[in-house]
């Protein structure tokens, strides 16, 4: 019987992974599931699956999770540290889906405790990429990509080296103002943002898809995760979401992962790899679907996919910030202090002024150091917002 963990389990991948795993109860036992604010969905599914202990990231919580997990035998613990030591419990496969930089050192402990790491936390990646693949390799551990384009990458390059790809087009919906007038979008609302035409997400990922500032993580994620020289990385706007990433060769081909918009198969084909088995997901019906359409992204409308290839050019810890930053702004667009047009120029600026700061230039990867970063990032973040608030 597999060990498994999800961390995040609250969210859209974490319950989608729950799903799976009670489809097949026989085959897992679930010794750790964290969430955050839903403590009712997570005592839930805590009792439902048996698992061994249930985590809240607040720790503000923890009565009410004690509270709604009294009498199953399933233990209750709340903040960083114990996520962190859930994390690091002995499992066989862990889900990182927790959102955000917080996703960082739980799956870090995963790692050093040897266990397959499926890997939904892109952030993790971008704000430590050489870190937490090198933890992985010190460990003999395994991390296996879980975002769809990264999955559908993956897959693509089945039997061959990744240094064999000439060319990787990660395809992106375009998100909820894909065809909105460009002038329109200064007053696009949060509202308006969180409505996706494809997918059903979270909302914080939902106005990333909007703005593609998920898809300049993707692009940061996929360079550090297989290793891609930054100039093959493409992004192309595929409406449909049915093909989610391309591979070229040197031979001119291209080999594309084509399938339905449903995070199941991504994370079925991680949990199961390397067999392929059947998953609860719809049979793609290509004469339905009719034309697949691809067009080249405006970066004026999309300026995150620039500040990507800045990020990819300058390494170290210009990830770290990049993120940080990127967080903070969304925090404020959906507070109602930043205009949706705003927050790309914001994570410039703070891109800019630390990455000029001796400190945030050479030296080994740490966990301390990206964690440093991080914070003078949102505080700057913060600063140029109260700036632009104030006129």
């Amino acid at each position: 019987m597999r060990r498994v963990s999800i961390l995040g389990a609250t969210g859209s991948i974490g319950q989608s992974t729950i799903d799976l795993i009670a489809r097949a109860p026989g085959e897992y036992r679930v010794v750790a599931l964290t969430g955050g604010q839903n403590i009712a969905r997570l005592a839930a599914d805590a009792r439902a699956l048996g698992a061994e202990i249930a985590v809240t990231a607040d720790e503000a919580r923890l009565a009410d999770l004690r509270a709604a997990l009294a009498g199953s035998g399933v233990a209750a613990a709340a903040g960083r540290a114990a996520l962190i030591e859930a994390a690091a419990r002995p499992a066989d496969w862990v889900m990182s889906a927790i959102v955000g930089a917080a996703g960082l050192a739980p799956g870090l402990a995963a790692l050093e405790a040897g266990a397959t790491l499926a890997l939904a936390n892109k952030e993790s990646l971008v704000s430590a990429g050489p870190l937490v693949m090198a933890t992985a390799a010190r460990h003999g551990a395994r991390i296996l990509p879980v975002d769809s384009e990264h999955s559908a990458i993956f897959q693509a390059l089945a039997g061959h080296d990744a240094s064999a790809a000439t060319r990787v087009i990660i395809t992106a919906s375009g998100g909820a103002f894909r065809d909105w007038p460009l002038e329109r979008l200064a007053g696009a609302t949060v509202a308006e943002a969180s409505n996706h035409p494809n997918w059903d997400m979270g909302q914080r990922i939902t106005i990333d898809s909007a703005s593609m500032f998920n898809k300049a993580l993707e692009m940061i994620e996929a360079r550090e995760f297989f290793g891609f020289a930054p100039e093959t990385i493409e992004v192309l706007i595929h409406p449909q979401s049915l093909v989610h990433a391309l591979v070229g060769f040197a031979d001119g081909g291209l080999i594309a992962h084509v399938g339905p918009p449903d995070m199941r198969h991504a994370i079925g084909y991680a949990l199961h790899w390397p067999e392929r088995r059947a998953l609860p997901v719809e049979a793609l019906d290509l004469a339905s679907a009719g034309a697949l359409e691809f067009r080249a992204p405006c970066e004026t409308r999309y300026p995150a996919l620039r500040l990507a290839r800045m990020v990819m050019a300058e390494g170290g810890l210009a990830g770290a910030i990049f993120n940080a930053a990127k967080e903070r702004a969304l925090d404020h667009f959906i507070a109602g202090r930043l205009g949706f047009m705003d927050m790309a120029p914001l994570v410039e600026e703070v891109l800019e002024a630390l990455l000029a700061l001796p400190e945030a230039r050479g030296g080994t990867l740490t966990l301390d150091r990206v964690a440093h970063m991080d914070h003078l990032a949102r505080q700057c973040a913060d600063e140029a917002a109260r700036r632009k608030q104030q006129g």
